[in-house]
């Protein structure tokens, strides 16, 4: 039976509409350090200075993101109504490497530099932070103590990060790793390693003479 009509007109109408959005996702791009050529960023999405962030070729970020480079702290919600805030200033880079992508609500912050190599693959709700709040002590709240010290962190060529990965500072992924979905990231992973948990440990590893993924259990990462 033949589409009636009215369906093939609402067919045709979501397409335009989609062509139309596609092409404001566009032309309401940010100017970055880089031409971010093919560059797309599904909105809703969240920009802080972006003439910090060096974008590689046709990267694609689906809808919920947010890129942060962070120059100073506190802003906005963090300051203290009364000025009782630890007021600090930061040079952050990011680098995204080619054809990176981001099924969606992939948010990244640096205070110093976050580095994602060529071809990595983001699933849903992955954080990842150089650094986090100072606690080094409890008679002040969290929130006022300002930013410990930030650790660059690297996520290698090619690898593949789960839905809900936390990324803390100072962490190294190597390249062609997977991180499964819902782990922690505290500590380096290396290279065509599989992770998992929280903290992240090493579940298997690539055995090149075999060809194949072999069991084996490792430190934390």
């Amino acid at each position: 039976m033949a589409p009636s009509p009215s369906r093939i007109a609402g067919a045709v109408l979501t397409r335009a509409l989609r062509r139309w959005e596609r092409a404001v996702e566009r032309l309401t791009l940010p100017t970055f350090a880089t031409p971010a050529i093919g560059f797309e960023m599904r909105r809703p999405r969240s920009l802080t200075n972006p003439g910090l962030m060096h974008i590689g070729r046709d990267v694609k970020l689906g809808p919920n993101s947010e890129l942060k480079c962070q120059t100073t702290f506190p802003g906005g919600w963090m300051r203290h109504p009364e000025g009782e805030h630890v007021q600090q200033s930061f040079t952050p880079t990011l680098t995204i490497g080619d054809r990176v992508t981001a099924s969606g609500a992939l948010q990244v912050l640096t205070f110093d530099s976050v580095i994602i190599e060529d071809d990595v693959m983001f699933a849903n709700n992955v954080f990842i932070a150089d650094g986090t709040h100072a606690f080094g002590h409890v008679d002040v709240p969290y929130k006022f103590q300002g930013v410990g010290q930030p650790r660059p962190i690297r996520i290698g060529r090619g690898s593949w990060i789960g839905q809900n990965v936390v990324i803390l500072p100072g962490v190294q992924i190597g390249a062609m790793a997977i991180v499964g979905s819902n782990s922690v990231v505290t500590r380096d992973v290396p290279e065509r390693t599989i992770v998992v948990g929280s903290p992240a440990r090493v579940l298997r590893h690539w055995n090149a003479g075999e060809r194949t993924w072999a069991d084996g259990n490792g430190p934390s990462a």
